[in-house]
């Protein structure tokens, strides 16, 4: 989920009364902020908010339910999850193709920390700070290519 998120925001309250039934339900639920965790964004490839995964021994599947308390209850309790297609393997995010998807979007957030370093802190200007990453990009380029 993501604060800003509209849907997240809609479905907050469901997925906290679903939190408080993971006891009985035999489940661990969680939520995971995609702003504060971008790393775990890629791993699991998040492409819309909210997104909603099982886990059951090391086995991903993506919920696509209704976002009701009943359907979120009723999909653990009368193993629907069985009838999902797990996660191909090459996606699954314990696969090493995600681990690396990963640190590339860890790698962008602190490309915009630097960003954000030489504008906001040292009060450079936006296109110097776009100047200065495309050069780096061409001087890497030019080592790794030598």
């Amino acid at each position: 989920y993501a604060p800003w998120c509209p849907a997240c925001q809609q479905i907050e309250a469901t997925w906290e009364s679903f939190a408080k039934e993971s006891e009985r339900l035999g489940i661990t639920v969680g939520k995971v902020d995609v702003t504060q965790e971008p790393g775990l964004s890629g791993r699991f490839f998040v492409t819309t908010l909210p997104t909603i995964y099982h886990a059951n021994d090391g086995v991903f599947r993506r919920y696509r339910g209704s976002r009701t308390l009943e359907d979120l209850q009723g999909y653990i309790l009368e193993r629907k999850w069985e009838a999902v297609e797990p996660v191909a393997g090459w996606k699954s995010p314990s696969s090493l193709m995600m681990h690396g998807m990963a640190g590339l979007f860890h790698f962008s957030g602190w490309i915009r920390q630097i960003h954000n370093y030489l504008t906001g802190t040292l009060g450079v200007h936006v296109w110097v700070s776009y100047a200065i990453f495309i050069l780096a990009t061409l001087l890497i380029g030019l080592l790794l290519g030598l």
